[in-house]
């Protein structure tokens, strides 16, 4: 099993800090600070690695033979830091793994493959290479190396989405988002407007589709053309979104308006259990077609949204789908409810936004 640990650094807004905690609670083999948030960070229950204090992994800046020596005498886990920038740098790697240091956290600014390679191939078994990332893409490549890949990565970020994402390539989260039915309220055609479909790189099933919604609060679940009929192909790979003001999660944590995608861009597809796996979009269609208002209930909180007036156009419910021609007030169908208020796509939670 690849390990992951996130670096939360000390210039890290606390209410981002607080975040990050709680999701490396879930997902993260050790979390590395400073000195002043190692008392926080102990709360996750999660192994703490700093540079000093009462840490459960002793991290070195500089590699030393004899600080080496003394930590693993008193049976203290410790993580050499190397920057490779040449030769030099990859024999004091080799050193340090060779004197039964537990990890060598790798920091590869200019080649980050072949020294990687090089490492893995000279190391392994002596100690656990981890290579420093600071994205999810990043990441895979690193686990990815020479076959066999980093036995970790440490991920350096301040957002929680990219933490998430990670999480899903080291194998340590599946994705997934609760989903719940809300009742329908309102139907109510609302005239010609600009609909998105979205043709996406992968091909969906059956109660798979998109999150859409008029509000960040609550998105609809649309399913995409799998459906058969007399009149037109299936059509797996797409869903007709709706209008293009329409928001959908474009990520975890993230949302964007169906007029911003474009070709080669990331996209979740999400069932209706709430499993979720990202694709990228392969076209964006925008056409002029009459539309429908549907307006939900769950606890008093109502959601909107708006989808193309048609037959083929079907919202996930709990044991199927239904029609936008057969769907009626009273029905029950599946959505995301979340927290709205968004700038830019992102939360903002100190910020007072409202939706209608």
């Amino acid at each position: 099993m690849k390990e992951l640990w996130i670096e939360v650094n000390e210039s890290i807004p606390n209410h981002t800090k607080d975040s990050l905690l709680k999701l490396a609670a879930q997902v993260c083999d050790a979390i590395l600070v400073d000195a002043q948030d190692i008392e926080n960070a102990k709360k996750t229950g999660v192994k703490i690695a700093a540079g000093s204090g009462d840490s459960d992994i002793r991290v070195l800046e500089v590699f030393d033979r004899g600080k080496v020596a003394k930590l693993k005498s008193v049976g203290k886990a410790v993580a050499v830091r190397v920057t490779i920038k040449g030769k030099e740098d990859e024999e004091t790697a080799i050193k340090a793994a060779s004197l039964l240091s537990d990890y060598i956290i790798l920091d590869c600014p200019d080649w980050k493959v072949i020294p990687l390679e090089n490492l893995i191939a000279k190391t392994r078994g002596k100690c656990k290479l981890l290579a420093e990332v600071s994205c999810a893409e990043d990441a895979k490549l690193a686990l990815e190396t020479l076959e066999l890949g980093a036995d970790g990565v440490v991920l350096k970020t301040s957002d929680p989405d990219e933490l998430m994402k990670t999480a899903v390539i080291t194998q340590k989260q599946a994705l997934k988002i609760e989903l719940a039915p809300v009742k329908v309220v309102e139907i109510k055609p609302i005239g010609m407007g600009a609909r998105v479909c979205v043709d996406t790189c992968d091909l969906m099933k059956t109660g798979e589709g998109i999150l859409v919604g008029c509000q960040s609060a609550g998105l609809f679940l649309v399913e995409a053309e799998v459906h058969e009929s007399p009149y037109v192909e299936t059509r797996p790979f797409r869903v007709n979104a709706g209008p293009v003001s329409l928001y959908t999660l474009s990520s975890l944590g993230k949302t964007r308006y169906l007029s911003e995608l474009k070709a080669g861009e990331e996209i979740l597809i999400v069932n209706r259990s709430g499993n979720i796996r990202p694709t990228n979009v392969g076209r964006v269609k925008i056409e002029w077609r009459p539309l429908v208002l549907i307006e939900a209930e769950r606890e008093r909180k109502k959601i909107k949204t708006i989808v193309q007036n048609a037959e083929t156009i079907r919202l996930v419910t709990k044991d199927g789908s239904k029609s936008i021609a057969e769907l009626k007030t009273g029905d029950e169908v599946l959505a995301y409810i979340t927290e709205g208020g968004r700038h830019f796509g992102t939360l903002v939670k100190e910020e007072t936004v409202m939706e209608r």
